[in-house]
């Protein structure tokens, strides 16, 4: 599975993406590379910036909403009848899980579309974008469809504030349909380090964000799922929740949070939760 090329700075892109053609501007989501691959038995194939997943369990805790969201959504007969090889065609996209903004999390969904590669070719960003929709899949938001690029300064641009939080977005995405491509970054999080130091036990950091609260929101879209509400189920969906909203706190941290105790606590306040619940 192809991994996604990197995308340099507008400084340091070609000179011809600012001088010929439309430009599509995109918001740049602060998370991580998913990417993934119909294969032809049926069977999604998952990976991330640089490793490739043979299971979906194998799949980084971070990752899994992102992965299920991608299972539940996907319209594999719609892909299958679209192309002659699936296993061509890779979907790249944003595993949206916190690094340095804090997005409205409920509002925001655990996977955006942002190119599709078919064979050794890129679709244009309006294509990639129409793919995604027909395929049951949201795309990032394109902040400009179909800009002349003479009418686009990068040195002047401002970036706008995030379709998904109150406050600006991380930056911007600049593609032509050649394949050119540069970003440009709000000045906000240039500088903004993703490692943060956390002043609290394991223990301490399940009781804060495994609330009740939290925990009522995932058993009810279980139920809504007719899915069991059970410990084993609830706990795994709390601590995919829970590292979605947290990574920074929980994987970044400059003193390394202790996971085995954060599970274990997470458990125990996922118990007492359904004790309550069912009393």
């Amino acid at each position: 599975m192809k991994q996604y090329p990197a995308i340099p700075r507008a400084a340091d892109a070609p000179d011809r993406l600012f001088e010929q053609g439309h430009l599509w501007v995109l918001e740049k989501i602060d998370g991580a590379i998913l990417r993934f691959q119909l294969q032809a038995a049926g069977f999604l194939r998952f990976g991330d910036g640089t490793t490739v997943y043979d299971a979906p369990e194998a799949v980084p805790t971070p990752y899994r909403p992102a992965v299920r969201h991608v299972r539940e959504q996907l319209d594999r007969d719609a892909l299958r009848a679209a192309v002659d090889d699936v296993e061509q065609v890779v979907f790249f996209g944003e595993s949206t899980h916190a690094h340095r903004i804090s997005y409205d999390w409920d509002r925001l969904p655990p996977f955006l579309g942002f190119d599709v590669r078919d064979g050794e070719e890129f679709l244009t960003p309006g294509a990639a974008q129409r793919v995604f929709e027909q395929l049951g899949l949201r795309p990032v938001n394109a902040v400009e469809r179909e800009l002349p690029a003479r009418d686009f300064d990068p040195d002047s641009y401002t970036v706008p504030d995030s379709n998904w939080y109150d406050g600006p977005a991380e930056g911007v995405v600049v593609r032509n349909k050649r394949g050119d491509r540069a970003t440009l970054q709000h000045p906000e999080f240039r500088d903004r380090q993703e490692t943060v130091t956390v002043d609290a036990t394991a223990e301490e950091l399940a009781t804060r964000y495994a609330t009740r609260h939290r925990l009522q929101t995932l058993a009810r879209d279980l139920e809504t799922r007719e899915e069991p509400v059970i410990v084993d189920t609830l706990h795994q969906r709390a601590l995919e929740a829970l590292a979605r909203e947290h990574h920074r706190e929980l994987f970044c941290a400059a003193d390394p949070v202790d996971r085995s105790a954060f599970r274990s606590a997470v458990a125990a306040r996922v118990r007492e939760f359904l004790t309550e619940r069912y009393d």
